[in-house]
């Protein structure tokens, strides 16, 4: 790759504003060049961020963020903002350990004002600021840059409606139209979207009346009357409703947002407006690299890739062993080859969360509903009373959006949903916004819900088919990793009941879910110094096998419980809470991840730091041991 002349330069957005345009247009060349060479060898979101370079490039060129305020939806498309802010330096240090986040992140810059990574907040909290300053007499211009699969979400409306009502001075929506979100849009706003690409004339309709007006200026008030209401019949015949209009924005677009000069000359235009304004913003997903731009979603966040040619190098990140997300995918579409009723459901995740095959299998029996995930909880509460078996694949991270509805339209009505909670645990590089390590917490407190995890890929299985045929809310939580093989020789599922996989009377260690497999390894190392410590597989956060646990407690000198998801409310609470009704929560250590939030990383160094290998297991258990030894209490 050539050495980026002109980014070498950029040390913050007030050096590309002394820029021609020509120099402009190559150094958004250099930027794509510099993603798509980062992204290569570190992963990431690539598709995205090629799209949006000149997008960045001129709303920084047009609007100090340092006064002003910028806010990205998701936050997955901010690569370009983060090289034109000060950061260029520091890029190949994009998700490694230590180095920089792959989404805004206020501890990198003044810019990033808030860190995000979940979609549909932009709008609100744009609206936020501009309401703060507005009543602060500061005159600052609030922006939100939106995906067109954002402006789908329930809350992305609920701003636009709050805004609209309330005229928002300093208000500006960027609406980032790709005609994707990671998968392709769905839903009748991406059907209303693709109408309004496909129309200019009415904003050049507009521009020439305007300007006729102007010209003629003895028409006057009554001509400027007249001219709305020509203008209110020929918008509504042109543009399907103007919904955004009706909401109460000026709309302006589609403008092509590859086009520098014509992007800066629209900003500048309409930064200078009071009031809610849209501009709605055509951007090509992959821009400028051919492989992203014909498959999207398959860059939407590839693997390692030849930056050259595109070939993906890795498929995964443990190429010879199956994921808990595949294992997933062939056991529903196995279970569903029996079950006619059953149903698959996601909120714009059927790749990731492995539902694609199921959808080429059963078209008729998947059903994306966008980036919506209360929608989905709804929805499929709805099909549960009406005799269907729907299984919602969610990510952890995501389901927590939907929390009302697992409380009110499921657990309330205590219905046969089963919640499959991907990426449950710590995810890797994509960081804080997506470590799913608080679903047990918010899952277990909820009356008749079953809350299970799987230890290897037989037991997601199995626990598939089990909970398909329970007849109760179910939910099943996953990591984003390998998934053994190993059977460890337990016993079949029962409701509520642990497996011993292994006895000894030196301690016992509690393993949940994907904690199993380390939990026994660390046994093995234990055994070497002569500590012969007794490993179950809980399998349950509710219920728990208290049957168990309560001879545990009895015999053991202390258990420790191990879970890949944060101590305050999880598994190991759980325990802790029956321990202390038999009073013997003295015994009971927890290990887990602590009261903060993970930053980003390769998942098996971040569980390694965290003392959630093997090796940390161990040395858990030898400390606890040291502990009754020399009569300190656990």
């Amino acid at each position: 790759m050539n050495e980026p002349k002109l980014l070498s330069r950029v040390r913050g957005p007030e050096d590309i504003r002394m820029m021609s345009l020509s120099d402009l247009k190559a150094l958004a060349q250099e930027m794509r060049n510099l993603i798509r060479e980062t992204v290569s060898t570190n992963s990431g979101h690539l598709a995205s961020n090629l799209g949006v370079v000149e997008l960045a490039i001129a709303l920084h060129y047009c609007l100090d963020f340092r006064t002003h305020r910028l806010i990205w939806d998701v936050g997955h498309q901010a690569y370009a903002h983060k090289l034109l802010t000060g950061r260029p330096a520091d890029f190949k240090t994009l998700r490694q350990l230590g180095g920089l986040s792959g989404f805004p992140n206020k501890k990198e810059s003044e810019f990033d004002l808030f860190t995000t990574g979940h979609a549909g907040t932009a709008i609100s909290c744009a609206q936020g600021l501009a309401l703060a300053d507005e009543k602060a007499g500061r005159n600052n211009k609030a922006v939100a840059v939106v995906g067109d699969g954002c402006m789908g979400a329930g809350m992305s409306f609920e701003a636009l409606n709050h805004a609209g009502g309330t005229k928002s001075k300093n208000l500006l929506v960027i609406l980032n139209d790709n005609s994707m979100a990671i998968s392709g849009t769905v839903g009748a706003m991406s059907a209303y979207l693709s109408r309004m690409r496909q129309t200019t004339l009415y904003n050049e309709f507009k521009k020439e009346i305007h300007g006729f007006i102007e010209r003629v200026p003895v028409f006057g008030p009554k001509m400027e009357i007249v001219f709305e209401h020509v203008k209110d019949a020929v918008k509504r015949s042109m543009v399907a409703g103007q919904i955004f209009e009706d909401l109460g924005f000026r709309y302006f677009g589609p403008v092509d947002g590859h086009n520098l000069e014509e992007m800066i000359d629209t900003l500048r235009d309409v930064k200078a407006l009071d009031g809610p304004v849209l501009l709605h913003v055509l951007t090509e997903k992959g821009k400028g690299f051919g492989p992203a731009v014909q498959d999207p979603e398959r860059y939407h966040s590839p693997k390692t890739f030849c930056a050259e040619t595109g070939v993906i190098l890795a498929k995964n990140d443990t190429p010879d062993t199956e994921s808990f997300t595949n294992v997933f995918s062939r056991s529903l579409i196995e279970i569903a080859e029996e079950e006619p009723k059953l149903v698959a459901i996601t909120a714009a995740m059927p790749s990731g969360t492995g539902l694609l095959p199921f959808q080429e299998k059963f078209p008729d029996r998947f059903f994306d509903v966008g980036i919506c995930e209360q929608h989905a909880l709804g929805m499929a509460a709805g099909m549960a009373v009406g005799g269907a078996k729907p299984v919602a694949a969610i990510y952890s991270t995501f389901l927590q959006r939907a929390f009302d509805q697992v409380f009110h339209e499921v657990c309330l009505q205590d219905l046969p949903v089963v919640l499959a909670v991907d990426r449950a645990g710590v995810v890797g590089r994509d960081g804080p916004t997506h470590n799913g390590v608080f679903d047990i917490a918010y899952l277990r407190c909820l009356p008749n819900i079953v809350v299970m995890a799987p230890s290897n890929g037989p037991e997601l299985a199995a626990m598939l088919r089990f909970a398909v045929k329970l007849e109760k809310p179910c939910a099943i939580r996953y990591p984003r990793a390998a998934a053994p093989t190993e059977s460890w020789d337990a016993p079949p599922l029962d409701l509520g009941k642990a497996a011993v996989l292994k006895e000894g009377p030196d301690g016992a260690i509690l393993a949940y879910g994907a904690m199993v497999g380390p939990a026994l390894a660390a046994a093995e190392w234990l055994a070497h110094d002569g500590l012969n410590v007794m490993v179950a597989n809980m399998r349950f956060a509710k219920p728990l096998d208290e049957t168990l646990l309560q001879k545990v407690l009895a015999e053991q000198p202390f258990c420790l419980t191990v879970e890949d998801h944060t101590v305050r409310g999880g598994f190991g609470s759980a325990v802790l809470e029956a321990a202390a009704d038999g009073g013997r929560a003295r015994r009971v250590r927890l290990l887990g991840l602590p009261d903060e939030f993970i930053e980003h990383g390769p998942r098996d160094v971040l569980l390694k730091r965290l003392g959630l290998d093997a090796q940390g297991i161990a040395s858990a258990v030898r400390a606890a041991h040291e502990r009754v030894e020399t009569g300190t209490e656990c």
